[in-house]
């Protein structure tokens, strides 16, 4: 990119959202990204999948995150993903592409990449195995923000990547002009609150069991794991809350608890998880790719029965 493409798109104030609107939508999938039998990219796949997010709830699809099992997809990959769910939705959804390495040169290509393939923000992770401090934690993101004319969800997850954001750090960040949302697995509610009453932040729960929560306190919405299987689901919740009908979001979230529990709580990282409960259900999925190895029957049966449970009329 040029010099002074770089320099008009850091000039660019932030967007604000009409009426409140969350910048990437409220529920969010951290869609899986499917594999055919012998472990390629399924684009096809993908693209159906996405369909059926979409038209079930979904008004935002994280690609190429944790779920996405971004760490073992090639950069041709990341932006043949982007490009064939892009075909498949069209303008019903936005598309996030996670565009988060060890390596901030690395992540700088990959969001400019994600821009050309076509999505409409980035997830970016903080830096893992390195453990950088604060400061060039800081550094990582402002310069993938200045990277590109995309707005950037920051992606705080400490338990994978050994760092937290920390909330300062998150408060400084909240002043670049494409920084505006957070992918909050922090578990830190006290923290998130904290950001939340200084910035105009856009906080999206990462893990589903913190969905109603975060959203009640003022939270965007969720960026689920769960909702690959049941995203009209997770999607009632909010809009029960929405509705000022709180007993029922209230009881909504409680019932998807069984669920949230076997895919997010079995030991097993939730692309596993989600990958066989849509397997089982004859869902666009495939393999995992290895180091992941596929759910056992035990697991997926349990994730059957909960999933059944959960739909039962």
């Amino acid at each position: 990119m040029t010099t002074t493409a770089t320099t008009s798109a850091t000039t660019r104030t932030k967007p604000a959202p009409a009426s409140g609107t969350p910048p990437f939508g409220r529920a969010l999938c951290a869609m899986i990204t499917p594999f055919t039998p012998s472990g390629a990219l399924d684009t096809a796949g993908a693209g159906r999948l996405a369909d059926r997010l979409v038209s079930e709830g979904c008004d935002g699809l994280v690609l190429s995150g944790t779920t996405g099992e971004s760490p073992t997809t090639t950069d041709a990959e990341k932006a043949a993903l982007v490009r064939a769910v892009r075909e498949a939705v069209g303008n019903r959804a936005s598309i996030v592409a996670g565009v988060g390495t060890s390596d901030t040169r690395h992540t700088v290509e990959l969001a400019r990449q994600a821009e050309k393939a076509g999505a409409d923000g980035v997830l970016v992770v903080t830096p893992y195995y390195s453990r950088p401090p604060q400061d060039a934690v800081e550094a990582h993101f402002l310069e993938v923000a200045d990277a590109s004319g995309l707005p950037v969800m920051l992606y705080d997850i400490p338990g994978r990547t050994g760092t937290r954001v920390e909330p300062d750090t998150l408060l400084r960040l909240a002043e670049h002009p494409r920084v505006v949302a957070v992918k909050d697995c922090s578990y830190d509610f006290l923290g998130a609150q904290r950001v939340l009453a200084r910035t105009d932040l856009a906080y999206y729960a990462g893990c589903d069991e913190h969905n109603l929560a975060l959203y009640a306190v003022g939270g965007a919405g969720y960026v689920s794991t769960v909702a690959n299987a049941v995203p009209h689901r997770l999607r009632a919740v909010l809009d029960a809350f929405d509705a000022g009908d709180t007993a029922r979001a209230a009881r909504l979230q409680q019932q998807a608890t069984g669920l949230i529990a076997r895919m997010m709580s079995a030991d097993l990282p939730g692309a596993v998880t989600a990958k066989g409960l849509l397997n089982t259900l004859g869902l666009p999925a495939g393999p995992v790719r290895a180091p992941l190895r596929p759910a056992d029957r035990e697991t997926t049966d349990g994730l059957l029965a909960e999933y059944e449970h959960l739909t039962a009329p």
